[in-house]
Order: structure tokens, then sequence, then C-alpha cells
């Protein structure tokens, strides 16, 4: 509004500019009066999604939208998810031939060059390791140093493509460059997106959004991506929760609230405070570092990232509770194009 109003000074006489103030206020009010927020919610990925969504201007009825959102989350589902069994992921970690489509050749990608940067603290090839010690896709746990050896063998990602590509097959027990020196013999490589997969989806459905002329969204699947205005025409209020053992509620206990600028952003809180167990006294928590085999034993309890895309915004959140927080510190600070609220039990 403030540029309309310099323009206008330009160019019409000062005599009439009390006129064309009315004018704007009466077309703010209408456009105001036009907006329409729906909120769209379903279940997904194990949990529940709900997207919330300004339909001033767009033609797509709230039941078309919400048939597009469950489609796209059926496909991530049907490609990536390591608890379908017939997903292309889990068909691909018990040693089949698959042909990846688009959704896992892209995370495949995004995750090797991710490794690349973070010198493997970020390892989706690091499943065998999430599996033995009960966090990914089995239940074992307190695997054996022997055990945690044999694991690591396998996770070796630098030893994988640099890429793949949709629609070419790919055989999981012949992925691994000749002489990569990986000790495990007839062992194939078993994948784990869990780290990226939801800040992906939420990717995925803000593209889609967009295409159909919303501009106004929140997008919510566990994890968050947001951009525009709230019905009260301010930023998005995120909370965070207190990272605290027990606090398996979202929303129940907040340790702060963050409010967006109205820009496009992802916002992703990882956190060792409800996925562990405790054995002979010790905690073992969810975040396994793939560079040593173990859980990660610091005082960073959670790391809430803001990133251009909730697919980055859930990896370097990830990443953050793999390095501990001075290190997680020194790179947020690193990077302009990053934020982030770190919490530690100190």
């Amino acid at each position: 509004m403030y540029k309309i109003f310099a323009v206008y000074d330009l160019i019409f006489p000062m005599k009439k500019k009390g006129l064309l103030i009315l004018s704007l206020i009466l077309l703010t009010a209408g456009c105001a009066q036009r907006d329409r927020y729906v909120a769209i919610s379903g279940y997904a990925q194990g949990g529940t999604y709900t997207v919330k969504v300004n339909l001033a201007g767009v033609r797509e009825r709230p039941e078309a939208i919400k048939a597009s959102v469950d489609s796209i989350l059926r496909a991530v589902d049907f490609s990536v998810s390591g608890y379908n069994s017939e997903s292309l992921l889990s068909r691909f970690n018990a040693g089949e031939a698959i042909v990846p489509d688009a959704i896992f050749a892209d995370l495949y990608n995004i995750s090797r060059r991710l490794y690349d940067e973070t010198g493997g603290a970020l390892n989706v090839a690091a499943g065998p390791l999430f599996d033995i010690w009960g966090f990914g896709f089995t239940t074992d746990s307190l695997p054996s140093t022997d055990h945690i050896r044999e694991a690591l063998a396998l996770c070796d990602m630098s030893a994988l493509p640099d890429s793949i590509r949709a629609g070419e097959a790919i055989d999981g027990r012949g992925l691994h460059r000749p002489g990569s020196g990986l000790s495990v013999s007839g062992q194939g490589v078993r994948l784990n997106f869990n780290a990226i997969a939801q800040g992906y989806s939420c990717d995925l459905v803000a593209a889609y959004l967009r295409g159909i002329g919303i501009r106004d969204m929140l997008v919510d699947i566990g994890e968050i991506f947001l951009e525009g205005r709230n019905p009260s025409g301010q930023g998005w209020a995120i909370g965070v929760d207190k990272p605290i053992d027990g606090n398996n509620t979202p929303g129940a206990q907040i340790d702060s609230v963050i409010r967006s600028d109205g820009g496009a952003h992802g916002i992703v809180t990882s956190g060792n405070y409800r996925k562990f167990y405790i054995r002979d006294g010790r905690k073992y928590a969810h975040t396994i570092d793939p560079r040593t085999g173990y859980p990660v034993q610091h005082q960073l309890l959670s790391a809430t990232v803001i990133a251009p895309t909730a697919t980055l915004a859930d990896a370097y959140a990830t990443y953050c509770m793999v390095i501990g927080p001075e290190a997680a510190r020194s790179f947020i600070g690193s990077r302009p194009d990053l934020d982030a609220y770190l919490i530690c039990g100190d």
C-alpha cells in the first residue's frame, strides 16, 4: 500500500489523494472480506496432517484439494515409507530390484548431496544402524560392539552412486561400487529416509498448493512448511515444544513461539525427548551418529531449524542433533539462509 501511495503522489494532484485513499481502504476491506481460510486434515505417514489455506481467488473446492493432498501423500508412502511393506523402499531394502519413481530418485539424490556436505553425519544408508538400535524398522536394541561394526560396514554411502535416475532399475545388493571394501558379504543396502521424508512431503504439498494459486498456507505433516499470512493478517505462529521426557503431545507444553515474516519457510524440530528407551539406568535416544554407530551423548535436547524448504529444515534439524550444541551454533551461524532455536539440557 505504501508503494501505491508513492506512485500516486507522482501522478495525481494532492487534492485528489483523499479520495484515492478512501478507494484503497474500501478495496482493501473488500479483499479482506473475500479471504476464505479453510483447514483440511486427514491421515498420513502414521499420523495426521493439517493444511490451512486461504482460498481467495482459488477455483478448486476444499474437497478437491483434500483429494489431491491425499494422493500426494499416498504417492510418498508408496515410494519411500519403510513401514509399508509394498513400498519401493521396503522392496529395495528386502533385496529386490526396483524401478525408482521420481520421489525415490529425488530423495536419494538430495540425501547423497547432504551426505557429502555433512561429512557423513547425515546418512540415509545408515538404515542398518537404526534397525539394530531399535529406532528403524525393527525392534532390536542394545547391540553388541561386533554387531555395530558389522552394521557400520553396510552404511558407507560414499560407496554408493552419486545419483540415480527415475525409471532406471537399481538393485540394493549390487549398488555398492566395486572395491569399496565392504566387509559383510551378500548384504544389500538398506536405506532410511526418515530424516527428510516428512519435510519433503510438506514441500510437495506446498508446490501443489502454489500451483493452484494459493499464497497463504500452513502445511503441517509432523514437519511444517508455511508461507504468507494467517487469517489475522499476520505471519503464522509456530510453537516450539519443551524438550522434556514425557512431553509426547505436540503443543501441550510450549517453550517458545516463532512468528513467521510472511515468507516461504520450512520449520522442523528434531529432539531426543520422545523417541528413546532406558536400559540399566541409561537413556538411549533415537539420534544415531552414523559416523560412530552409537546414539549421541550431548546436552542438545532439541533443534528447531528454519530453512527455505521443509526438506532442508528436516535434514538440518537432524544434523544439528547429531553434531551437538556448539557445532550446531557454528553451523547455523555460517549459513545466512538458516535460523535455529536450540535448547540444551544445561
